[in-house]
C-alpha cells in the first residue's frame, strides 16, 4: 500500500500560539518594528514549523531527484538524454553547481536515481528506480498511477530517513533531461493556464525548438486529458518520477515538521502538487529564489510564496537551495542573538508599527 494516504492525512498546520509569540518577541528586539522585513517572517515561521522560539540548524541536506524523461525523443531539449546518465554519476563527485554551494554552506547532498535510463555501479547514488526513464507524454501516459504513486512513496521514504538521521533543514531539486517540458505540463493542468505562458527555453532553445516544445506541451494536455482534481492523474499522465518523488518529499518534510526549501521552476511544480493534496504542506516550504524560466513566477503564485532570492537563476540540481539556506540561517541567528529594548534600557512607547 502507498505511504501516500498516511503521509497526507498526518500533515498539520504550523503551531499558531507559538509563531504569534515568536512574533510578538522579534517586535520587541531592539528595532522598528518590522524593518528586518522577511528575516523576521522566516524566523517566525521556523518557529511555528518547529514548535519552539529559539532554533538552530544542525544539519543541513539537499535531496536530488534524478530521472529521464521519454519526451525527449519530441525534440523538446537541445541537451542528449545521456547526459541525466552523466551527471547523476558527476554529482556524487562533487563538480556541480549543487555541490559546490551545498559546501560553501556546509550543507550534505544526497543523489537519488529514481528512474534515470542508466544502471550505476556508484554506492552513493541510492537507487530507488521506478522505470528507465518515463514513456513520451506526447504519445500517451508517461507512467502507470502505481508508478507515480511509488515515485512518491520513494521521496517519502528518503526524507523520512533524512529526518531520522538529524537533517532538521531539508532542500529539493532534481535532474533530468527534458523536465522543464513535464514541469510546464503538470502546472498547466493545475491551474488551468495556458501552456504557451509557461513554457519556458529551459537549458537552451533556438526559437524553432521553442516552438517546438510549446507544441508538444499542449499536445501532451490534450491528448492525455488528465484530470485538473486529481494530482495522482495529472503526475502520472503528463509528469516524471522527479517530479512524483519531490512531491514526496514535501509532504513528508511536512508531517514531519521540518523547513523544507524549494529549488526553481521543477521544484516548485512537485511543491504545487503536495500543495494540492493537502494545503498545510505549503506552512513547511520556503521558495529560495525566482527561477529565470516564465513559468517561475505564476506557480509561486499559486503556492502563495514570495521567493527568498532574485537571483536569475534556472540551473536547477537544487542549486537555488544552499543561497536561501544562507539567509534562513542568518535570520535565526539574528533573532536568537539581538537584544531586546529592556536589554538596552530603551523605552519602546515611540515605535509605530507600520506593516
Amino acid at each position: 500500500m502507498s505511504l501516500i494516504k498516511e503521509t497526507v492525512e498526518n500533515i498539520r498546520p504550523l503551531d499558531e500560539s507559538v509563531f504569534k509569540e515568536a512574533r510578538a518577541k522579534i517586535d520587541n528586539l531592539v528595532k522598528p518594528i518590522g524593518s528586518l522585513g522577511r528575516l523576521e517572517e522566516i524566523a517566525a515561521k521556523i518557529s511555528g514549523i518547529t514548535g519552539r522560539l529559539h532554533n538552530v540548524i544542525n544539519k543541513k541536506n539537499i535531496i536530488v531527484m534524478c530521472a529521464d524523461n521519454g519526451v525527449m525523443k519530441e525534440g523538446v531539449s537541445s541537451s542528449p538524454q545521456n547526459l541525466t546518465a552523466i551527471l547523476t554519476d558527476n554529482a556524487t563527485r562533487g563538480i556541480m553547481g549543487v555541490n559546490v554551494l551545498s559546501d560553501y554552506v556546509r550543507s550534505d547532498v544526497t543523489i537519488v536515481d529514481v528512474g534515470v535510463n542508466a544502471d550505476f555501479d556508484n554506492p552513493d547514488i541510492i537507487n530507488k528506480k521506478i522505470a528507465y526513464g518515463t514513456k513520451s507524454i506526447a504519445e500517451g501516459a508517461a507512467m502507470t498511477r502505481d508508478e507515480a504513486l511509488r515515485a512518491i512513496d520513494a521521496g517519502i521514504e528518503i526524507t523520512e530517513d533524512l529526518v531520522k538521521n538529524g537533517y532538521d533543514l531539508l532542500g529539493v531539486g532534481e535532474l533530468g533531461m527534458g523536465n522543464t517540458t513535464t514541469s510546464a505540463a503538470v502546472f498547466s493542468v493545475l491551474s488551468g493556464m495556458d501552456s504557451d505562458i509557461v513554457v519556458g527555453r529551459g537549458a537552451g532553445l533556438a526559437d524553432e525548438q521553442y516552438q517546438n516544445k510549446k507544441r508538444i506541451v499542449k499536445k501532451s494536455i490534450e491528448i492525455n486529458g488528465a484530470d485538473k482534481n486529481d494530482v495522482i492523474d495529472i503526475l502520472s499522465k503528463v509528469g516524471g518520477f522527479d517530479i512524483a518523488a519531490m512531491c514526496g518529499c514535501f509532504l513528508e518534510a511536512a508531517r514531519r515538521r521540518v523547513p523544507v526549501v524549494i529549488d526553481g521552476f521543477i521544484s516548485s511544480a512537485a511543491a504545487l502538487c503536495a500543495y494540492r493534496l493537502n494545503s498545510f504542506s505549503r506552512d513547511y516550504m520556503f521558495a529560495s529564489h525566482l527561477s529565470a524560466e516564465p513559468g517561475s513566477k505564476y506557480i509561486l503564485n499559486e503556492l502563495g510564496l514570495d521567493p527568498i532570492l532574485d537571483l536569475k537563476m534556472r540551473l536547477g540540481e537544487g542549486s537555488g537551495c544552499p543561497l536561501a539556506f544562507m539567509i534562513i540561517e542568518a535570520a535565526l541567528h539574528t533573532m536568537n542573538n539581538m537584544g531586546s529594548f529592556k536589554d538596552a534600557e530603551i523605552n519602546d512607547d515611540f515605535l509605530i508599527d507600520i506593516r
